[in-house]
């Protein structure tokens, strides 16, 4: 299996950010076929109370490196892509990863 992982750096406005990532993001990218899990996560802190480095971070789970890169491909897939610097005025790193256990 492997990962699709976006990071968000912190937003200029944390309120237009949350409003656009869950009414018009979201929407967009759950049209991506092919995917066998997605996870978000919102971080909180660090262990000793300071900031986290990144904001959020979304995983979207594929079988395989090729279903990633076709569904990533797909007009779906570029749809998404292509709305991430419509909100995420924090930066974003987007890698590819494979999961081990």
């Amino acid at each position: 299996m492997v990962k699709l992982v976006v990071m968000y750096g912190h937003p200029v406005d944390v309120e237009a950010f949350e409003e656009y990532y869950a009414e018009t993001h979201l929407p967009i990218a759950a049209k991506i076929k092919g995917l066998s899990k997605v996870e978000f996560t919102k971080f909180s802190g660090t262990p000793d109370g300071g900031k986290p480095s990144q904001y959020r971070m979304a995983e979207l789970y594929f079988e395989t490196i090729e279903e990633l890169k076709k569904q990533m491909a797909s007009p779906e897939g570029q749809a998404a892509v292509n709305d991430i610097p419509n909100f995420a005025s924090g930066g974003v790193d987007v890698m590819i990863g494979e999961v081990q256990s």
